[in-house]
Formats: C-alpha cells, structure tokens, sequence
C-alpha cells in the first residue's frame, strides 16, 4: 500500500505540476542529449536518514540520495521544500525551514551521491519521526513530484533543512 501512496502522490504533484508550469524544472539532465531517466525524479532514486554528529544546541540528520546505473545525472540546489515529518504515516505536525546558501548546483546521479542536513533544536522536546517527504530543488525551480527518505529521527519546532551538497 505503501508504494501506491508514493506512487499516487508522485503522480498527482507531476500532473499538477506540469499544469501549473511556472517555477517548475523539467529535471532535465546535466549532461545533454541522453534518452535515460533522469536520477532527479522520485521514482528514480533512494534516500536514507542517518544520525550525524551533534553541534552545540542542535541534533543533525543526514538525508543521502543515492540512484542506481541506468539514469541520467541532473543538477540539485538549495534546499529542498515542502518537508513533511511522520511516524508510521502519521504527520508530525513539524513543519522545517532552510537554512544556508541556496545557489550552489550540484550534480547527482549513479556514482555520484548528494546529501542534506536536517537540523533539529536540542530543545528537549521531540516528535519521533522514521520518514520524510520533500521536494527536490534544481537550478531552475522544484523537481516535480515527492520524495522519501526513510530512518528514525527527532524533530522539533524550530527544524531547519540545510542545502544539497555533493557527497555522501
């Protein structure tokens, strides 16, 4: 059921998406004249959220993206949006800003991993959460549709989503 979720929303963002046309990149391929898929759709890549090192007055996430071969790199940047937190798929009522530069492009595909910082106030107040849901960002606007990243986290008010960087 799970899948027909994600397959539902993922369909319904494109359409809506596609309608909308302003704002929206088309996830077109860093490199041009490919056929393949591009790694930025949803349905094309994983992510997974692990624990990362704390900082003073805050628990860090990492969210990694990883594509398998057989699609295409695209370009990330900034941050993503429209990051939604549940447990067991029931929303945490979380919302999270951004926080960092914006502008950095970044290319991701097979063999070429990014990743994001979810940022939580050490306030001692939780909500558990073990997915979240966002929209990627590329040079020229959203990617169109929502991805999920899987893992046991703790967010709170005051939760900031860093930019996309290179790397795992």
């Amino acid at each position: 059921m799970r899948t027909n979720r994600k397959t539902a929303v993922t369909l319904a963002a494109a359409v809506l998406a596609g309608a909308a046309g302003a704002g929206v990149a088309q996830a077109s391929p860093a490199t041009g004249g490919s056929v393949a898929p591009s790694a930025c759709r949803p349905a094309n890549h994983t992510a997974k959220i692990t624990e990362a090192p704390n900082s003073a007055g805050h628990r860090h996430y990492r969210v990694t993206l990883t594509a398998p071969r057989g699609y295409e790199p695209c370009e990330l940047a900034g941050s993503p949006t429209d990051v939604r937190f549940t447990n067991n798929g029931s929303d945490s009522g979380v919302t999270a800003g951004r926080y960092g530069g914006q502008e950095t492009v970044v290319t991701f595909g097979p063999g070429k991993p990014v990743h994001f910082d979810i940022q939580v106030p050490n306030s001692g107040r939780g909500t558990r959460a073990n997915e979240a849901s966002f929209t990627l960002q590329a040079p020229g606007g959203q990617i169109p549709g929502t991805s999920f990243a899987e893992g046991t986290l703790n967010v709170a008010t005051g939760t900031l989503i860093g930019p996309v960087q290179s790397g795992a």
